[in-house]
């Protein structure tokens, strides 16, 4: 329930009134709990598959901290970007941009095993990537129609799907102790278990801002268990400095043709997700349509924050849904208090010290977390898929692009023999199956006879209402 005294309900369906500071600092730094964990996690999760993450022991180890420092940053000035905005650039309402976790299919075949070398060609893709992503503002109503809820459901449930494997073995010990006593002990997974169930307790039977910050209170709940048992290490907290600013090129800038189209590919579904966010904003806090000009905008700032992001060492950003829920949940429209959220970002990114305590965090409590986070990406995606009607076309599309996406995904030996920059965009799972799906959606006919698929589908056939006509139904 809105709280009256912060302004009435005219004004705060109003992207430009300000509510008091007192009330406004609060409100602002919600938003920025609510999306915290998810906005670090993935430099996490790179800097691990890279091979210089949690339980690495590798030298370059600091380079981690400095890339979860930058993630605070950048999402803090592309944020600023949405609320302020630069020109065209923006959508000049409450939008909170943080690191996307839908390009990190795309980065994982990039970077794995290949140290902080490897960085460069990411940010070679994610600052290309970024000034494509900018440019589909100038048509991004035109290229709606290609990105049905069947292809962006599946793409956004291709993208869980693929990282859910990450959960459970960072839940166990994570990559480097796979070959050690330890990896899937009881202690590891007890860590991992006090986040889960603190978060499920919270989420279920908890209303407010506890209950939207339920995985960063979990995850404080497990490192307060994993520090009494003795498993936090604080010795890189005390290392890093109180105060530091960003290092343009700081991984240096390499372009890798693999890279940049499948960076490209995967900024038109993120831009698509952000016409999503902006249209729930202004339909959840002020009752109506978002305007060409504002989604537009949005775009824009989406790939500006992008690549300015890699130019410092920063992954891509992108507009967190979260946030959206938030708003609908407190009834603020201030893009005033999203800017000052933004401005915390940005202090905390400002303090390597934060990043050190964030990278004191055992990886078996980021597993907790990350397990549910990861699986509710693919809920989401389950959830846009409810959207679709299925009828037989739209099963068959279905079938073919998760069977080709997932199943190169779990099995890349099978393209052994392709050349490299195809071999890493294919065997991400995502960009096959968008791909698959998108094109089979455009040249099909428009329907299927239940005959035409009775024979492959073993008996399993759907009856669910959106197989059928609705109008039909009592």
């Amino acid at each position: 329930m809105v709280d009256a005294s912060i302004g009435t309900p005219e004004q705060l369906r109003d992207p430009d009134f300000m509510p008091p500071l007192s009330k406004a600092v609060p409100l602002g730094i919600q938003h920025v709990l609510a999306m915290f964990v998810s906005n670090v996690t993935p430099a996490i999760i790179i800097c691990g598959a890279a091979g210089f993450g949690f339980g690495s022991n590798s030298p370059d180890f600091p380079q981690m901290i400095y890339m979860i420092q930058m993630s605070m940053f950048f999402a803090g000035i592309a944020t600023l970007f949405q609320t302020i905005g630069l020109g065209p650039v923006g959508a000049r309402l409450p939008v909170v941009q943080g690191t996307s976790f839908a390009f990190i299919p795309i980065m994982i075949p990039l970077v794995a095993g290949k140290g902080v070398d490897a960085m460069a060609v990411v940010m070679g893709g994610v600052f290309i990537g970024g000034l494509f992503h900018a440019s589909l503002g100038l048509f991004i109503g035109k290229i709606r129609f290609a990105l049905p809820p069947l292809v962006t459901g599946l793409v956004v449930t291709m993208i869980g799907l693929a990282l859910v494997k990450v959960g459970i073995q960072y839940a166990a010990g994570g990559v480097p102790a796979m070959a050690k006593p330890e990896y899937g002990s009881l202690l590891n997974w007890s860590m991992a278990g006090v986040v889960i169930v603190v978060t499920l307790g919270l989420k279920f039977f908890t209303r407010g801002m506890l209950s939207v910050s339920a995985v960063l209170v979990g995850l404080l709940a497990g490192y307060v268990f994993a520090f009494l048992i003795g498993e936090v290490s604080l010795g890189s907290v005390g290392r890093a400095a109180s105060f530091a600013l960003p290092n343009p090129f700081h991984f240096g800038m390499e372009f890798s043709v693999a890279a940049i189209i499948g960076f490209c590919l995967m900024a038109i579904v993120s831009a698509v997700e952000t016409v999503g966010d902006v249209s729930g904003i202004t339909k959840g806090g002020a009752g109506r349509e978002a305007t060409d000009k504002e989604i537009q905008g949005a775009t824009y700032a989406d790939g500006l924050g992008t690549a300015v992001s890699g130019l410092f060492g920063a992954l891509p950003n992108t507009s967190f849904s979260q946030n959206v829920g938030l708003i609908a949940m407190t009834g603020v429209m201030s893009r005033g208090v999203v800017t000052i959220g933004a401005v915390f970002l940005i202090l905390c990114g400002l303090v390597p010290k934060i990043g050190a305590v964030i990278s004191s965090v055992p990886i078996e409590v980021l597993g907790g977390g990350v397990i549910i986070m990861f699986g509710m990406v693919v809920a989401a995606g389950i959830s846009m898929l409810s959207d679709v009607n299925w009828n037989r076309r739209n099963m068959v599309i279905f079938a073919i692009a998760l069977s080709l996406g997932l199943g190169l995904q779990l099995e890349p030996n099978a393209l052994q023999y392709l050349p490299a920059t195809i071999k890493v965009l294919a065997t991400s799972g995502i960009l096959p199956a968008a791909l698959i799906a998108i094109v089979l959606n455009l040249m099909l006919p428009d329907d299927l006879s239940d005959e035409a698929t009775e024979e492959v589908s073993g008996g399993m056939a759907g009856h669910g209402l959106g197989s059928i006509n609705k109008d039909d139904h009592v």
